[in-house]
């Protein structure tokens, strides 16, 4: 049984905890250890967790099995104040991976969205992510290719992709 929770202030660490198992499998041979850790201060940071959570820049849930906490994600619904729901964090243990918690995961999202009166689901994917499969196999088509500056000569090289509801 896979249960979707929001987290709060509280929760933080164990964001945390998922985050620096997570990152290193999923972007290890796609960025430098320095750009990771770089990434990983500016986005899961106390500080930063706390600003996304306190001013619901992001709504964080917790995503468990009937044992622990497997993973979390971050949404903005009406983002850019349109229709769509962004995801901006999806990250499960590596040893859940393949075991359809994440449809699951996606689907739990899709009814937060449709509550929320968004018609598409939105996010950007690393360009050499393994995840963009999976995120066409959802029903999401890439509509851009951005590169985002985050600072210290870095960039984020993603696609866009979007999913109607």
């Amino acid at each position: 049984m896979i249960t979707i929770s929001e987290a709060g202030l509280e929760d933080i660490k164990v964001i945390q905890e998922i985050t620096n198992i997570t990152w290193p499998i999923t972007y290890g041979e796609i960025l430098s250890q320095t750009q990771l850790e770089y990434m990983l201060g500016l986005f899961y940071s106390d500080e930063a967790l706390r600003k996304q959570i306190e001013n619901k820049e992001q709504l964080f849930y917790l995503v468990s099995d009937s044992e622990a906490t497997i993973g979390f994600i971050g949404i903005e619904h009406n983002y850019k104040n349109g229709l769509a729901t962004k995801i901006h964090k999806i990250y499960l243990l590596p040893e859940t991976q393949g075991k359809g918690i994440g449809k699951i995961v996606f689907q739990e999202i899709e009814k937060l969205a449709l509550e929320n009166n968004s018609t598409a689901l939105s996010l950007n994917v690393n360009r050499f992510n393994n995840a963009l499969r999976f995120y066409q196999k959802l029903g999401f088509e890439v509509t851009d290719e951005v590169n985002i500056d985050i600072g210290n000569g870095y960039l984020m090289e993603d696609y866009v992709m979007e999913k109607r509801l």
